[in-house]
């Protein structure tokens, strides 16, 4: 059975720092390139941050510099490490994994950046 477990989202202050990880299995993850969305209410999801099962990275130039992908294939753990958060980072983010016609989904973890 495949699953994306998301976890390490909750409530922070503007310019705090969140580790957010997605544990995946049922799955060959390391040839899989994985990736974290977000969907802020009433937005469409956008991309935050990808890695190739290469390693090559890309990010949203709202996060470049900021958040930070990287992935433990050991663990078939992929991580989102964010800092310098700013309420507009609201939103419920996605962990992804997609290879070829494989593209699967986490439930979602919310973060909330408010004072």
């Amino acid at each position: 059975q495949v699953q994306l477990v998301e976890s390490g989202g909750g409530l922070v202050q503007p310019g705090g720092s969140l580790r957010l990880s997605c544990a995946a299995s049922g799955f060959s993850f390391s040839i899989y390139a994985v990736g974290w969305y977000r969907q802020a209410p009433g937005e469409q999801r956008e991309l935050v941050a990808t890695m190739s099962h290469f390693g090559d990275t890309k990010y949203a130039d709202s996060v470049k510099g900021r958040f930070t992908i990287s992935r433990d294939n050991a663990k078939n753990t992929v991580y989102l490490q964010m800092s310098s958060l700013k309420p507009e980072d609201s939103a419920v983010y996605y962990c992804n994994a997609n290879f070829f016609n494989s593209d699967y989904w986490g439930q979602g973890t919310q973060v909330t950046v408010s004072s």
